[in-house]
């Protein structure tokens, strides 16, 4: 960023004026109350007057950094140790700047559209949910308060914009907490809950957002989505609201999007739009390993308004095929909707703690069942299909006690007919009287679905179709 303003000082009595460099200046993204990332190295930068020296103190290092001909300064602090001590960084150049209250210990990054700028303070007005089961936090924002889960919410029209004391990290308590992700707070309340150290939330999310504006423009005007309809706004919050946070340390991202790229009918292409932004998004953070969980988009009636086109177990197969990208992992949320018009369901909490349960297991090593069951294979014999399936943990079970729901199976006309299910140890065996040779099985095929396949660690089964054409279409690599 170009940044050559000075103050001008007139000396009335001599009459002649004097340039008075610039004050150092910070991203909005580094302020008091922040969590930095543990055991990385931690970029901290700003602006200032070209030439100009500027000294940054924390947690016992000090390093230098002169300011280049744009008036850029950058440094490098060496990998932190967990610390739940408050601590305060100071930076020094033509003028000194203290950030307070500095924590270290684990951040993520929560991305999206409205289902994850879905905001804590409408828990309050929430209608209580049918399963009770999952717990309804309706007061969370008036009884949290936990000095070690720390908020940043970005405002898209500020995040570029320097200041000598940016003060947009927050405790996780009220008033900041009420306009922070939901899904993102619950995340982290599970991480420190289990993890035992700071965590930092930072939430960039636009209600209503395509997939597209999320990614490089650069990107999608490349060949891969050539001819594609890419929307009226490609590539535009990834310059204002993802890039800038770019060089701040972080262990990786939830995502909640989805619903408007269906509204679209789209399938294998959102695949490739999901890839092309995680990709990007790797390569942006310097980090090709990075850990990015998403959320599957929950059952609606999206036939309504696509002349009874059900759409939406086509969109959940092209949102599994992700899963095949290395540090992916997707929850499943066909039981976390309890009315089938309602595009913003709750549960929220629920969604943040299974996306917490992928966290925990794939990247802190905690011996945990982090996903329902995943259909794995089948094996047709005589008129029968035997489903093998992954993440069984404990095993199968149906979640209400009645027999195996939302199967269905077809022969060789291709004609689907509703089936009987039934668990047999770590297999569901499935069967029609109608299909003596059966070629193909569907599970929860349908958007008003409501499987109660679960593991018995209580994990919804993902949906899936065993004929499913995007295995050999889509190329995760």
């Amino acid at each position: 960023m170009n940044l050559k303003t000075y103050f001008l000082c007139t000396a009335l009595f001599f009459g002649w004026t004097t340039a008075v460099p610039a004050k150092v200046l910070l991203p909005q993204i580094l302020s008091g109350n922040m969590v930095l990332q543990r055991d990385k190295p931690l970029n901290i930068w700003g602006y200032g007057s070209p030439g100009e020296k500027v000294t940054v103190s924390f947690s016992g290092q000090q390093k230098t950094a002169v300011t280049d001909a744009k008036g850029n300064w950058k440094v490098l602090l060496s990998p932190l140790k967990t610390s739940a001590v408050p601590a305060t960084m100071t930076i020094k150049g033509t003028n000194t700047i203290q950030l307070k209250n500095i924590l270290v210990g684990e951040v993520w990054l929560c991305s999206g559209q409205s289902n994850m700028e879905y905001a804590m303070h409408k828990l309050k007005t929430m209608k209580k949910p049918l399963n009770e089961k999952l717990g309804f936090p309706a007061n969370e924002v008036a009884n949290a308060h936990n000095n070690l889960i720390r908020i940043f919410v970005v405002n898209r029209k500020d995040l570029a914009k320097p200041d000598t004391n940016p003060k947009n990290w927050n405790v996780a308590a009220d008033p900041a907490l009420k306009n922070s992700s939901a899904a993102g707070y619950f995340f982290a309340k599970e991480l420190q809950k289990q993890l035992h150290v700071p965590v930092g939330m930072i939430t960039s999310a636009v209600s209503g957002s395509a997939i597209e504006p999320w990614i490089p423009v650069a990107i999608l005007a490349g060949p891969d989505f050539q001819g594609q309809y890419l929307g009226s706004d490609p590539g535009k919050f990834y310059p204002t609201m993802i890039e800038p946070l770019m060089p701040f340390a972080i262990k990786g991202v939830i995502w909640y999007q989805g619903e408007t790229n269906c509204f679209r009918r789209e399938n294998i292409t959102y695949s490739y739009k999901m890839k092309a932004l995680i990709n990007s998004w790797r390569r942006g953070w310097k980090n090709p390993g990075m850990s990015f969980y998403y959320v599957q988009i929950a059952p609606f009636q999206y036939s309504k308004t696509m002349q009874n086109v059900e759409i939406e177990p086509e969109f959940w197969e092209a949102q599994a095929q992700v899963m095949r990208m290395p540090k992916t992992g997707m929850v499943v949320t066909t039981d976390l909707n309890d009315k089938i018009d309602e595009l913003h369901p709750t549960y929220k909490w629920e969604v943040g703690r299974r996306l917490a349960l992928w966290a925990l297991a794939r990247d802190y090593g905690k011996k945990i069942v982090y996903s329902g069951p995943m259909y794995q294979s089948v094996k047709f014999k005589g008129a029968t299909a035997e489903l093998q399936f992954n993440h069984i943990g404990s095993g199968l079970k149906s979640s209400d006690g009645k027999a195996l729901s939302d199967f269905s199976i077809a022969g060789a006309d291709g004609r689907f007919v509703p089936a009987v299910a039934r668990i047999s140890g770590t297999k569901v065996l499935v069967s029609a009287a109608a299909v003596k040779k059966p070629v193909a099985v569907r599970f929860g095929w349908t958007e008003s679905a409501s499987p109660n396949l679960y593991n018995k660690n209580g994990l919804p089964a993902l949906p899936f179709r065993t004929d499913n054409p995007l295995i050999t279409q889509f190329n995760p690599i």
